[in-house]
């Protein structure tokens, strides 16, 4: 038996956001994001046809919901404001009932001895915005950055971790990259500008805290997955290098370090897809890196060199470089199809320690979406998740070993909550510590996983 002991004060909570979460998608002079909009369009691409609409109403249960993180003893929480709903047209008039909503949010979970955490941009751009490019449009780079100093003068007395973006390479690859989100491009150039416009805001957001004063700090959250190549034939490790530029380094140099790797610069220079720039940009980025680094881990990426040449006139995309590869003998989640690697966690903060300034950081999502978790009740109609359990618990132990070994990480998040709506996969796969039933006015129920780590927090660690 293994006794796996964090320190007292450790980050134990969980995240969400707020498209997946709040519901009350037209409510209360909220405008219209990109998903509202796109469901709108075409509803046949989500599951089951469920929309922004019907997420889990945290709009509504607010109160309810951390009275039950309270219960079950967290101590910090994740979240994010609604740029639509704060700022319907993303620039301008401030919406005052949004303020409200935010206001009370935030009391609540003070009130309750939680922390709040909140992140600006979960992948939730204003609709009026994106007719204008969105973050290809260096005009909502200024926009974001006002929309953040409005976040920092409205909560800034009573929230002191903030986070500028959630995993911005989602939006260029899902959205810019392949057919996965709005506005579904296919435009590798425009997903190069993309990804500098949003870091740029990024680093603008975090300019404006700074000049606050305020006396909190500030990050972003990354999915920084590691790029496993499939041998080590130099073919295979040239992949895993130039997946690792593009996916991760990409994102974590200009945050931490304040500059882009000059070997993926000269890639984009070789292939005419640098991105425009202005005077004074690299000053930006140089002077406002992040304080803080939320680390997202799901599962590994791996790779392999190209076995056959793409067609010429096919959209240019990342496996122009490379492709990706399926391990034999894979431990994998199979309602989602993702690899579970748990020492990929590990690799990340050895990672963080090694080459970014052991970066103060914490795993700020991590979990799994399982599919008819109704399966799973027992007689007290308790989902009895005991796959859930394991798979944390896998991670914790990676995650202290990896602090035993000098690491700095401050907590652990799982995503998420309660069982929220998951952008085209809508409720398919669910994920929460308690479950919410859509059909009987979204009854919350704890789920076993929920109150093991209750004793896991009170307990500060497990034996194993």
């Amino acid at each position: 038996m293994i006794n796996y002991t964090f320190p007292k004060d450790f980050w134990w909570g969980s995240a969400a956001s707020a498209t997946q979460m709040e519901g009350s998608f037209d409510q209360d002079g909220k405008g219209k994001n990109i998903w509202d909009h796109w469901f709108e369009k075409e509803s046949h691409r989500f599951f089951d046809g469920v929309g922004p609409e019907k997420t889990s109403q945290f709009y509504k249960k607010y109160k309810e919901d951390i009275a039950l993180m309270k219960e079950l003893g967290h101590n910090s929480f994740r979240f994010s404001i609604s740029w639509s709903r704060l700022i319907p047209n993303g620039t301008g008039e401030v919406n005052e009932k949004a303020v409200t909503f935010y206001n009370q949010v935030i009391d609540e979970l003070l009130a309750a001895d939680i922390k709040p955490f909140i992140n600006l941009f979960h992948f939730d751009m204003p609709m009026a915005l994106q007719e204008k490019g969105g973050w290809e449009n260096r005009e909502v780079v200024d926009a974001f950055a006002a929309y953040a100093k409005t976040c920092f003068n409205l909560f800034g007395d009573r929230v002191n971790t903030w986070f500028t973006q959630n995993e911005p390479i989602v939006p260029v690859e899902a959205g810019y990259l392949y057919d996965m989100h709005y506005p579904n491009e296919l435009d590798f150039k425009k997903a190069v500008q993309v990804a500098y416009n949003s870091l740029l805001a990024s680093a603008k957001a975090i300019q404006e805290y700074k000049q606050t004063g305020q006396a909190g700090e500030i990050g972003i959250i990354l999915n920084v997955t590691p790029a496993y190549a499939r041998s080590k034939h130099p073919a295979d490790q040239k992949a895993s290098r130039i997946a690792d530029l593009f996916f991760n380094k990409a994102f974590l140099d200009p945050s931490v370090k304040g500059e882009f790797p000059q070997e993926l610069l000269q890639l984009l220079r070789d292939l005419d897809f640098l991105p425009k720039t202005e005077p004074g940009d690299l000053e930006i980025f140089k002077e406002n890196t992040v304080d803080l680094l939320g680390v997202n881990y799901y599962q590994p990426r791996r790779v392999k060199a190209k076995e056959y040449l793409p067609h010429p006139e096919a959209p240019f995309t990342m496996e122009h470089f490379f492709d990706h590869y399926s391990m034999p003998g894979k431990k994998v989640n199979p309602h989602r199809g993702w690899e579970i690697y748990e020492k990929g966690i590990y690799d990340i903060l050895l990672n963080l320690r090694d080459n970014y300034g052991n970066i103060r950081c914490f795993i700020s999502e991590n979990g799994m979406g399982v599919e008819g978790e109704e399966r799973f009740l027992n007689e007290e109609g308790v989902i009895q998740d005991d796959y859930r359990i394991e798979f944390i618990q896998d991670h914790l132990k990676w995650v202290h070993k990896a602090m035993e070994e000098g690491c700095n990480v401050n907590g652990y998040h799982l995503w998420t909550f309660m069982d929220n709506w998951s952008w085209l996969n809508a409720y398919k796969n669910r994920y929460g510590f308690v479950s919410v039933d859509l059909a009987n006015h979204g009854k919350r129920t704890v789920k076993k996983s929920g109150w093991w780590f209750k004793e896991v927090i009170a307990n500060k660690g497990f034996n194993r």
